[in-house]
């Protein structure tokens, strides 16, 4: 292994924890403003529960913070809890039936038993109904919400190359290369998306780049991979997404012994693909590139879908056409340039079964020299070949996701992913603990190692010539550089132990310095070289104040 390659290895098993890697100077980059810096953001920031107490991590921290104040609304918090935690109806006289001698009868009790037997939909409804009301109103004037608007004031700073540490390449995107790389103040690995200007503008790919862009923004999904920053450099457009730092399918499936896995694990990794496909379309995104090295594994051995280049967002009631994707790979209907929606992403994933047990694609053998036609051909007329690695039940499956008729496909049924989780194959995986990661990988990538090729292996890109980049471009570039992504952004404080070491009040319960609008912070320590220089400048000024009384004495004498 190159040197280079040994130093990341280093590099990644250090930056796990959860101090590591951090600078010395962290608190300093992560301070939180005074609250007065924060009173437009406040003007500005919209109002909508869902987002602020539930969708966001730090603002689901913060409000619930809020409620452990008040006994009536932790009771609350503690029965949502509770019904994540068990799905049974004995958790409704946990909570509906507790009095307090201080608050009376819970909130809710008399609205809840208006209806006999509810289904627990309807209670947890109820609950989270009645804490986006009056409780939520009250949250946004306690210093709990101040709180959080110090948080959005942070996460929105410019993010530029100077809030990473930057490391060797791990690979290469369509536009650029793909690096490690590190956020400073948390000490938290990435992998970081280059998008070579030149490269892209050459290429026409602006629309394709900011569509990447946008979509895995719009997607929050522990299957696919997640955008958490997006800035731009002079030469180039950043993506910084999560790292998986336990290779792709394809490294795995052809560099690890005999090619191919056990059926267990095969249908292991099926089952988490089918969780991602299921994120992508409930969002309308169709991906129409399912294959081995899209497939990631993290540090645990868990999945996620990667590239998203030639995902696309289908509007509501329509269908979309488009004869893109890989050879081999790319359904019949995509081939003959039909109209679809998702059918094409469960076609994927029966090729992808076959690839994960039999080591080869179902109408490519491994390095096969043969044209795209003939490729094409075989997928729109050939039945695949199945060997004795294959049970009866995994035939079935991939028989069924590779139905050259779209109507008659697994997943393209009308009930998409369920009808897909419901096939005899999966019967021994729990589904609600596996999207919750909650069972163990067959799989665990070994910590030391690292499953890429090696920096030398990696092909460089030649230097774009012929393009000229002008102000013209800066609307798109504009578009595409947004900075911090929330949710992951404040996933990393949270993750990193970060927002625990920073996010601490007076223990007295009174307003700290930094909440207090009244009490602005106290201006910040200047360093020595401040002071130096400052003083070596005062030291310049009045030599030149004699120089100057010198000049002028003479003069004022006649």
């Amino acid at each position: 292994m190159h040197w280079e390659g040994l130093v990341l290895r280093g590099i990644l098993v250090r930056g796990g924890g959860k101090r590591n890697g951090r600078s010395k100077k962290w608190k300093e980059m992560l301070k939180l403003p005074h609250i007065s810096q924060c009173e437009e953001l406040r003007r500005t920031i919209e109002r909508d529960y869902t987002s602020l107490c539930e969708k966001q991590p730090i603002g689901r921290l913060l409000f619930r913070q809020y409620c452990d104040t008040r006994p009536e609304l932790k009771r609350c918090i503690d029965f949502m809890d509770a019904v994540v935690r068990n799905s049974k109806l004995f958790v409704f006289g946990c909570f509906f039936v507790c009095t307090e001698a201080s608050t009376g009868r819970w909130p809710l009790h008399h609205h809840v038993y208006q209806t006999s037997n509810p289904p627990l939909s309807s209670p947890s409804r109820i609950v989270r109904d009645h804490l986006s009301g009056a409780p939520f109103s009250s949250y946004q004037e306690s210093m709990y919400f101040s709180r959080f608007l110090q948080w959005k004031w942070l996460e929105r700073q410019p993010v530029t190359k100077n809030t990473f540490r930057h490391y060797r390449v791990l690979g290469k995107g369509g536009f650029g290369e793909v690096c490690a790389c590190q956020v400073r103040a948390t000490g938290k690995m990435y992998a970081c998306k280059k998008l070579e200007k030149k490269r892209v503008k050459k290429r026409k790919g602006e629309a394709m780049a900011l569509n990447e862009k946008r979509i895995l923004e719009k997607v929050n999904s522990s299957f696919v991979v997640s955008l958490a920053y997006a800035y731009e450099t002079k030469d180039a457009l950043c993506l910084v997404l999560t790292i998986m730092n336990g290779g792709d399918l394809k490294f795995h499936i052809y560099n690890m012994g005999n090619s191919g896995f056990d059926e267990q694990r095969a249908i292991f990794y099926a089952a988490e693909i089918c969780c991602g496909l299921e994120d992508l379309h409930r969002e309308r995104i169709v991906y129409r590139d399912l294959k081995p090295e899209n497939i990631l594994l993290d540090d645990r051995g868990h999945i996620r879908i990667s590239d998203l280049g030639l995902a696309v967002q289908i509007p509501e009631g329509e269908t979309i056409r488009g004869r893109v994707g890989t050879v081999g790979y790319m359904a019949p209907e995509v081939i003959q340039n039909e109209s679809y929606t998702f059918c094409p992403d469960w076609w994927g994933l029966g090729c992808l079964v076959f690839e994960m047990i039999q080591g080869q694609s179902p109408f490519r053998k491994r390095k096969e020299r043969v044209k795209r036609e003939e490729v094409d051909r075989r997928v729109r007329e050939d039945q695949e070949e199945y060997s004795d690695k294959f049970s009866e039940e995994a035939k079935d499956i991939c028989r069924q996701l590779l139905a050259k008729d779209p109507k008659e496909r697994l997943g393209c049924r009308g009930c998409g992913g369920v009808e897909v989780k419901q096939h005899p194959i999966f019967r021994n995986i729990n589904f609600k603990r596996l999207e919750a990661h909650m069972l163990d990988p067959p799989f665990v990538p070994d910590p030391r190692a690292v499953y890429c090729k090696d920096v030398l292996d990696i092909e460089q890109f030649s230097t774009v010539k012929g393009v000229n980049l002008d102000p013209t471009d800066n609307d798109f570039y504009h578009k595409f550089v947004t900075g911090s992504v929330s949710i992951p952004w404040q996933n990393e404080m949270i993750e990193m132990e970060c927002f625990k070491e920073i996010n601490v009040y007076e223990t007295d319960g009174t307003l700290s310095q930094d909440l207090d609008m009244n009490r602005p912070n106290p201006p910040p320590k200047r360093g020595f070289f401040y002071r130096l220089f400052r003083r070596e400048a005062s030291a310049r000024f009045m030599c030149q104040l004699r120089h100057l009384n010198v000049i002028w004495a003479p003069v004022s004498a006649i």
